[in-house]
Order: structure tokens, then C-alpha cells, then sequence
């Protein structure tokens, strides 16, 4: 197993889109540069796949933001917002990432995961067991202590990999809130 950054190492890379829209948009005021965030995921290492997990709100059109994933060297794999009976809204990818990298880590030397969430600290530690790096990508102000102890490497993200929401927009870190209930990017 190699245990530095090398350019003969194998990488795929899985981003929770949900998880980083509210933490960027939270956090920062900001959007993520998609672009940036595969450049620092790959740093010049052998790309496999890399797929960013969408959940589509009908009420509003992702089509721009969808081409811009693509645009960037992004799989995009998405499903429509659940709307329970209560009215709360449901949507999320923790089990389709999951199943991806387990499906691809014979395949790969690292796996970059780009999220916060400490449900897939269990997810880190099976991909370890199996010879794969694991790397985080994240907002260290959103990203739970068990996934960030999970990992052999963590990268917080930084504000040259955020762009302002307002043009002309200071880029300044703010407290954690809660996310709301699942509304895709664009919104």
C-alpha cells in the first residue's frame, strides 16, 4: 500500500454535493468551485472516476449546475427529493456512495471522499481494511471528529476553493448552523 501522494496512485473520488452546498452556503457564504475541488482531490495523482451525488428538487432547475459537474470531470448520479407525508423532505446518498466505493476499491489505491458526515466513518474504516487510502475533503467547521480520526489524511477546505455568492463578496468563515431540509444546489 502506498502511503504518500504518488502519481502512480489510483484515485476515485465521491462528493456528498448536498453536504457541501449547506456547508459552503453556511459556513461561508459561498459555492464551492467544483473545479478547484477536483484539482485538490486528484493533485496530479491517476484519476479512475469521480462522482458527485445529487438529490434534484423539481422546483428548481439544476440543469446549469449538472453541466458545470460534468463540465469538470464529474459522473453525476442524482435522484428526485422525497417529500414525506408530514412534509418534511428527505434526500440523501449515503448508501449509493457507499456502495460505489466499496464496488470500486479494487480499482483504486485512494479513496477521496468529499463530505463531513460521520455516518461514513464505518464506510472509511472498511475501505482501510481493504488496502485504500482514505482522504477527506471537507469544511472543518461541518465535519464530524469520527470521520476526520477515520482517515489517513485529512484536507480542510479553504476559501480558494470557495466562490462568493454575491459578487465581490468578503469570503469569511461563520458559525456552524443546522442545514435545513435537502434542497439541491442552484436554490
Amino acid at each position: 500500500m502506498l502511503t504518500r501522494i504518488s502519481k502512480f496512485q489510483r484515485v476515485g473520488v465521491f462528493v456528498d454535493v448536498q453536504n457541501m452546498f449547506y456547508s459552503a452556503k453556511y459556513l461561508w457564504g459561498a459555492k464551492l468551485n467544483f473545479g478547484k475541488l477536483m484539482e485538490s482531490a486528484v493533485r496530479g495523482r491517476q484519476l479512475i472516476r469521480a462522482i458527485c451525488y445529487v438529490i434534484e428538487n423539481p422546483e428548481i432547475d439544476q440543469a446549469a449546475f449538472l453541466e458545470m459537474l460534468k463540465a469538470n470531470g464529474y459522473e453525476v448520479k442524482s435522484k428526485p427529493l422525497r417529500i414525506r407525508s408530514d412534509g418534511s423532505a428527505k434526500g440523501d446518498w449515503d448508501m449509493g456512495l457507499a456502495i460505489d466505493a466499496i464496488t470500486i476499491a479494487d480499482k483504486i489505491d485512494v479513496a477521496v471522499l468529499v463530505s463531513g458526515d460521520g455516518d461514513f466513518a464505518d464506510l472509511v474504516y472498511h475501505l482501510r481494511s481493504r488496502g485504500v487510502l482514505v482522504e477527506v475533503i471537507s469544511f472543518l467547521g461541518s465535519t464530524n471528529e469520527d470521520l476526520i480520526n477515520a482517515v489517513d489524511f485529512y484536507f480542510p477546505i479553504e476559501n480558494d476553493m470557495l466562490i462568493p455568492l454575491r459578487p465581490g463578496g468578503a469570503l469569511r468563515p461563520r458559525s456552524y448552523q443546522s442545514e435545513p431540509a435537502a434542497t439541491p444546489p442552484g436554490a
